[in-house]
């Protein structure tokens, strides 16, 4: 775990930096309005919904990284924080690590590649059950590393 974490630093992808547990609340907090979001887009705009499920998991992923005192610094932020995700999270989370990063690479597609690309309604609404699963775990895992300080 912390030699990817190690590794990610030697590369210049992660820097260590002094950040605010309020930093951690405002990224947990944003990525359950996204969720909301992304839920309410669903009547919508398919991609929409895609892209806010998936920013739920980017905030969160961020939380993440700061509750560990690093922040992303590379030109590869979300690449990023789904390798310090995985490298933090372990085997328990690899699922839903999985999805984050096939989740990453689809809205990399649809945004810069290919706009205008067909996203199902399934793709979405499984997009939705797994960002709203990473929330949640990795909220209470944030939470369950760091007993004095709680997560509104």
């Amino acid at each position: 775990m912390m030699k990817i974490v190690k590794d990610l630093e030697n590369r210049k992808f992660i820097a260590k930096e002094q950040i605010g547990f309020d930093q951690i609340i405002k990224h947990i907090n944003r990525a359950h309005k996204d969720l909301k979001v992304s839920e309410a887009n669903l009547k919508i705009d398919n991609e929409a919904a895609y892209n806010y499920a998936y920013l739920a998991m980017l905030r969160t992923g961020r939380a993440l990284i700061f509750s560990f005192g690093y922040r992303p610094i590379d030109g590869q932020q979300h690449k990023t924080i789904v390798l310090f995700s995985e490298a933090i999270l372990g085997k328990d989370f690899s699922k839903l690590i999985a999805k984050f990063d096939r989740m990453r690479k689809f809205r990399n597609k649809f945004t810069y590649q290919e706009p205008g690309i067909l996203i199902s309604r399934q793709e979405i609404k499984e997009a939705l059950k797994s960002a709203s699963q990473f929330v949640q775990k990795v909220d209470e895992f944030i939470q369950k590393n760091n007993p004095q300080k709680k997560i509104i």
